[in-house]
């Protein structure tokens, strides 16, 4: 079943980490067919764990903290040894789950040289500290080099992370795709995508004097939202983050329009 939405389903924000997932999956396969012969995409992951999880919380359980359940506090003077009043401790066990980010990235096939890198930004690259860190360092570490970048921003959630310090008041509220071209330094190509619409065709770089290669961000998100059995979505709670008033309002006729709410 298709979403009730035109665009991204707003509602698939609140399933990020399943979503990202098959996002970087079938970008990848949608480039391989088109690619020239000598080049590859390839899926990459980079392993970090979060330290301040209030920051995401909602989103990623990166830090769970659980008592161990055979010790109880006890008063001093029950641990006192004659002498000295020996500290015990309350023992607490972390449990450290380390989020997986994908990207993918278009090398050649011989020496793997890198060629354009293409990321699906997340919750914790635009509000994670540690997420955050982890993703400004491989920006800078690509912008450094000869390699493209294209940085596509479906997540409402946090704070602008593209490789652009400032985006035109008109299309802040949009969803973003910002493109840095390996050949060209200093430029930056922004593609908006208003909510409200179908998601565009992305023009994908590769070296310099070929032609792109075509990445149909819509045929992606509806490929993602049927092979996640999104369908299965309940629209009758608010999505989070919430919605403007405005959109909150647009979605609610949609929605009612397909007797989801």
């Amino acid at each position: 079943m298709k979403s009730p939405f035109p665009g991204l389903d707003p509602y698939l924000e609140m399933h990020w980490g399943d979503a990202h997932q098959s996002l970087v999956t079938c970008a990848r396969e949608a480039l391989q067919p088109g690619l020239p012969a000598d080049l590859v995409a390839r899926m990459e992951e980079r392993v970090f764990i979060e330290k301040e999880p209030d920051r995401i919380r909602r989103l990623v359980p990166d830090v769970h903290v659980a008592t161990h359940p055979g010790w109880v506090a006890r008063p001093a003077a029950e641990r006192d040894t004659g002498t000295i009043s020996v500290a015990e401790p309350i023992v607490f066990d972390l449990i450290m789950d380390p989020t997986t980010e994908g990207y993918v990235e278009i090398r050649e096939r011989r020496g793997g040289k890198v060629i354009t890198v293409i990321e699906f930004l997340s919750p914790a690259n635009k509000s994670g500290e540690v997420g955050q860190e982890k993703y400004f360092q491989k920006q800078e570490e690509i912008l450094s080099s000869d390699a493209s970048l294209v940085e596509i921003d479906l997540v409402r959630l946090g704070r602008r992370v593209l490789a652009m310090p400032q985006i035109p008041a008109q299309f802040r509220n949009d969803l973003l795709v910002c493109i840095s071209l390996g050949w060209v330094k200093g430029r930056r190509e922004l593609y908006p995508m208003p909510l409200r619409q179908p998601l565009p065709v992305i023009p994908i770089p590769l070296r310099q004097g070929e032609t792109r290669i075509n990445l149909p961000l819509q045929q992606l998100a509806d490929r993602v939202y049927a092979v996640g059995r999104f369908d299965l979505t309940d629209y009758t709670v608010e999505p989070e983050p919430p919605l403007s008033p405005e959109d909150a309002a647009w979605a609610s006729e949609l929605l009612k329009a397909v007797g989801r709410q």
